[in-house]
């Protein structure tokens, strides 16, 4: 449904919209993903500005996928949003059954060079593999899961996984106290690692707000006190270090990418 200017959508419409809106983003940018480049990147746009969403050909360096499909982040919060609606709740056994199988063996994501038992300094790949790419915290999660460890998160991942998968869950328990909790449980499914959840967290109160209230642009102070709230919900030890980077977001939102990348967010 279109909402116009003067029109508000409700917090049942927002919920929806930012579970759809990060699938459509997830798959608009992914012919794009990983150009780590600037030249390149900047190449690779000339010709589709101001509308560089869906590039009709992959110029992802690493992996090819046909335009409109997913990176490993946005399948990743297909399968959570699929156990979210067939248990109705965070389900860890279920999670982790349905993540296995949707990445592991005899699925797309197996891949000779997306081989979670794979040596290094072997053979040198080349690049880019024709389908998708299984990240460093899926491997890690498969290699646990085989051994059959209880805890099957990475413990040294802190990518963005848990931030790009994260709209379906917060899309459910926005308003709720456990929300967090919730949160948490599932991210520790395959990042069992306290900088990502802490950073995922962060994340979660962001959309959470956007859901609850709409548009707001101080949103960040608003998470930010909330941080430094002592009654808060399932507080983090590293909360003071997710409240510098916010703040760092924030001094940085009048400048331009190209300012910004790589001088200020130099992994990027």
């Amino acid at each position: 449904m279109f909402l116009g200017p003067r029109q508000m959508a409700t917090v049942a419409e927002r919920a929806v919209g930012s579970i759809i809106g990060a699938a459509v983003a997830d798959a608009a940018a992914q012919p794009m993903h990983w150009i780590y480049n600037p030249d390149r990147l900047k190449e690779v746009l000339s010709d589709l500005e101001p509308s560089p969403e869906f590039r009709p050909e992959s110029a992802n360096p690493f992996y090819k996928r046909s335009t409109g499909e997913q990176t490993c982040y946005g399948d990743q919060a297909y399968v959570l949003l699929e156990s979210l609606s067939r248990c109705g709740d965070v389900d860890v056994a279920d999670l982790t059954k349905r993540y296995y199988e949707f990445f592991g063996p005899g699925t797309v994501y197996d891949l000779p060079l997306n081989d979670p038992y794979r040596q290094k300094g072997g053979p040198k790949a080349i690049l880019p593999i024709n389908g998708p790419w299984r990240n460093g915290s899926l491997k890690a999660f498969m290699r646990n899961v085989d051994a059959g460890k209880e805890e099957t998160g990475s413990e040294t991942d802190c990518q963005m996984d848990g931030v790009t998968k994260l709209a379906p869950l917060v899309a459910m328990f926005a308003g709720r106290p456990e929300m967090l909790h919730k949160v948490e449980a599932a991210v520790r499914v395959t990042q069992n690692n306290d900088t990502c959840v802490a950073v995922t967290l962060a994340a979660a109160r962001i959309l959470e707000h956007f859901i609850m209230n709409g548009p707001d642009p101080n949103v960040l102070d608003v998470v930010v006190d909330q941080l430094k709230d002592p009654k808060r919900q399932n507080p983090q030890d590293l909360e003071n270090a997710v409240i510098a980077q916010l703040r760092q977001v924030k001094d940085s939102l009048s400048k331009t990418s190209q300012e910004l990348i790589p001088a200020v967010y130099t992994n990027t």
